[in-house]
């Protein structure tokens, strides 16, 4: 149902920058952990975990067949007697190395203890891309320390912030969806079972939300 829903939300947004901007920023994201054989980072902020994108990020690596679009899901809370795939703190982002790649989804502030770790991960040589919801001043004058524009200059790619976005029906929850579905769909490597099935539901998806047809 996945397919479908992104199919719908690709028809309302027609026409609209959100498309091509989440698609060109998926296109940055799978390239850059595809040419580096994987190792992607998925980081939220400390009210904030992405728990739905490193999801939708592990579905679609199985489903397109780039096992490097599975992140590593980076948490602030996460404690050693948690299962493996929980247990990985902010530790990791120190060992972050030349050819990981970090994805940071921030739809509030991200704190000063997180915006170190990445920095010190881009100065290791670490890929950062950023997803950033509405700024933490509400969209009030510039960004401060407490809002993205430290998040910004270290990215080397931001899709955001979304302070226009609810505006337009487009919240992150929505962007992580086109994003993850977007940096599936546009692998070269797709099993051609599988994208016929996911072109079927969207071609199902299509024909659902198609006008009606004149009657003479």
């Amino acid at each position: 149902m996945d397919a479908v829903r992104v199919a719908l939300l690709r028809e309302v947004l027609a026409g609209t920058e959100w498309l091509d901007s989440t698609r060109r920023f998926a296109g940055v994201l799978r390239g850059s952990v595809v040419s580096h054989g994987g190792g992607l980072l998925l980081v939220g902020t400390p009210a904030y975990e992405p728990w739905h994108l490193a999801a939708h990020l592990v579905d679609e690596a199985a489903w397109s067949g780039t096992p490097e679009l599975s992140p590593t899901l980076v948490r602030h809370a996460a404690r050693a007697s948690d299962p493996a795939h929980l247990a990985v703190g902010l530790g990791r982002l120190e060992a972050a190395r030349r050819g990981e790649t970090l994805l940071v989804v921030a739809p509030d502030a991200t704190g000063p203890e997180l915006l170190e770790r990445v920095r010190d991960a881009r100065r290791a040589g670490a890929t950062v891309l950023a997803l950033a919801g509405p700024r933490a001043d509400g969209g009030q004058g510039p960004a401060g320390p407490e809002g993205h524009a430290d998040l910004a200059a270290m990215a080397h790619e931001l899709l955001g912030p979304l302070d226009a976005a609810p505006e337009a029906g487009v919240d992150l929850d929505t962007v992580q969806h086109l994003v993850s579905a977007a940096a599936g769909e546009n692998s070269a490597s797709t099993p051609r079972g599988r994208r016929r099935f996911r072109d079927r539901l969207s071609r199902l998806a299509d024909q659902l939300t198609a006008p009606p047809p004149p009657r003479w």
